[in-house]
């Protein structure tokens, strides 16, 4: 049985130590000597990218719809520090860095968050949102990706209509997202909001005649240790914008993680053995969940 954390035994110790994190890790990248994206621009640059638009409120998080009214609070407060913002060569984009000071007028409100394992809501929840579309924004572009992690746990089906496994969770002080640019063109974020959806796009100063495509590779679920897993791999594509021929392709990431909702009837499911091998002749066993 592992030891609870102190913040799990006094959970009211949690703001002060988000804070004292939140502190360490700007230290830490005021130090690291990397310089880090904070030119804000309001001149468009020319080419664009990739553009991406996304629905703004989930019906299906099983929570009152206040803390999606939330949730888009807070990405406006956090799309303020990042319209505009450049990516010069040979700089370093961090989420964390970009948008610390959203909060400088308002506080973030309360959106859905997991804390201690554990979905509830918290100040500044919903800001996942925010990082998996520049994640995905930046998977279609030459950027190189520093940091990035996927959330562990599902409690509802994602938005959107991106591959499984391409998604990058925020936890200030704790998870960020980063991306160097390793080139020689300037990159530039753009957000905008609608109605009911946000658009985000990655432009640039200058083509570079490659074009991006993201996929999925051996999508499975398997039961493993009470719950049900996907697992996926998650390729990267470079293609030539001219002929469409394939440049390149490699695997940046496998994903694991932990589903906390029904899936959709039909969907294959293996069967685990707990981290043991399974008996000859059963290696193959299935059931359809549904």
């Amino acid at each position: 049985m592992s030891r609870k954390r102190l913040t799990q035994i006094f959970p009211a110790l949690i703001p002060l130590r988000q804070k004292q994190r939140r502190l360490c890790c700007l230290a830490r990248m005021a130090l690291d000597h990397r310089r880090y994206a904070s030119a804000l621009s309001p001149r468009q640059l020319p080419v664009t990218v990739y553009q991406q638009t996304m629905p703004l409120r989930n019906p299906d998080t099983g929570f009152d719809m206040v803390y999606q009214e939330n949730k888009v609070y807070n990405l406006r407060l956090a799309a303020r520090q990042l319209q505009g913002l450049l990516i010069r060569p040979g700089e370093t984009f961090s989420f964390c860095w970009a948008v610390r000071s959203a909060q400088r007028r308002a506080p973030y409100r309360d959106g859905l968050s997991v804390v201690n394992g554990r979905l509830t809501t918290a100040p500044g929840g919903g800001l996942c949102q925010m990082t998996n579309l520049l994640f995905w924004l930046f998977l279609h572009s030459p950027l190189t990706l520093v940091e990035r992690s996927g959330h562990r746990e599902k409690d509802f089906p994602d938005l959107g209509s991106q591959p499984a496994g391409v998604d990058a969770t925020f936890s200030e002080g704790w998870l960020d997202l980063k991306v160097r640019n390793d080139t020689r063109q300037t990159f530039q974020l753009e957000l905008a909001f609608g109605e009911d959806s946000i658009t985000g796009a990655l432009r640039a100063d200058q083509p570079d005649g490659v074009a991006y495509q993201v996929c999925n590779r051996g999508l499975t679920y398997r039961r493993d240790q009470g719950g049900i897993y996907q697992e996926v791999d998650v390729v990267q594509r470079r293609l030539s914008r001219v002929t469409g021929e394939l440049l390149e392709e490699r695997l940046l990431y496998h994903n694991r993680c932990r589903i906390g909702y029904p899936l959709p009837a039909g969907t294959v499911v293996q069967v685990s053995f707990e981290g043991r091998p399974a008996p000859r002749g059963m290696a193959a066993m299935r059931r359809r969940e549904g």
